[in-house]
């Protein structure tokens, strides 16, 4: 699986206007928890393939979603339905939990 770079330029067309719900990794490469958390997103992704997208965004390139959003505190994982945020994490995330609230979003 090779990770979706989400971007300022590409946010809303790859996260607020899916159909699928949408998990956010807010990251950055200096950020030791955030490479513990890399790992997990891939086999979560390839659990969720076709159900559910998996997206990074570097926080030190895009500073004007992670703005938006308030991130202060990385890595933060939000999960994004309807272009809403519906569940927000931060720290590193076990696979069962991020795929648990995956699975519940799914219709």
């Amino acid at each position: 699986m090779k990770d979706i770079a989400i971007t300022d330029a590409n946010f809303d067309t790859e996260v607020l206007k899916n159909d699928k719900p949408v998990l956010v990794d807010f990251w950055a490469v200096w950020c030791g928890p955030c490479q513990t958390q890399g790992p997990i997103l891939e086999e979560v992704a390839k659990a969720m393939e076709g159900k559910a997208k998996i997206g990074k965004l570097n926080v030190d390139e895009n500073s004007e979603v992670s703005q938006k959003f308030g991130i202060m505190s990385i890595p933060t994982l939000m999960i994004f339905k309807g272009g809403m945020v519906v569940k927000q994490f931060i720290g590193v995330q076990s696979k069962e939990t991020l795929l648990g609230e995956l699975n519940k979003l799914i219709n």
